[in-house]
């Protein structure tokens, strides 16, 4: 089981029904299409890895046990202007507050896809 997040480059939204229109709308038109991560997704996918390791990135599996990311490498996980990537469910709580002050401090979206609502 995993937690999900969304973040993308763009206007803070000016609430979460709005934010769940922006999410729906990037995704439609982001995902699954071969478009290469923005220079500030990747710049924000560096700061999570260099907390918590990317998966297959260590030279042991404890390097992956200590990571919350469910999926690797992270930086796969975006397109274009927006990241969808999910966490391990035990360890999310902490990983979504250090993601979404990430975020924040890089004056980016980040949106809690489960909850529909904005993070912070």
């Amino acid at each position: 089981m995993s937690y999900d997040l969304a973040v993308w480059e763009g206007p803070r939204p000016s609430d979460d029904a709005v934010a769940g229109e922006v999410f729906d709308a990037l995704c439609a038109a982001c995902m699954g299409q071969s478009i290469p991560p923005t220079d500030l997704i990747r710049r924000y996918v560096g700061e999570l890895v260099e907390r918590w390791p990317d998966l297959g990135q260590g030279d042991d599996d404890e390097a992956d046990e200590d990571s919350p990311w469910s999926t690797g490498p992270l930086i796969n996980e975006a397109s274009g202007p927006l990241i969808y990537f999910g966490m391990v469910y035990s360890k999310y709580e902490q990983a979504t507050q250090f993601a979404a002050e990430r975020a924040q401090a890089l004056g980016i979206v980040c949106f809690d896809p489960q909850e529909r609502r904005l993070a912070i």
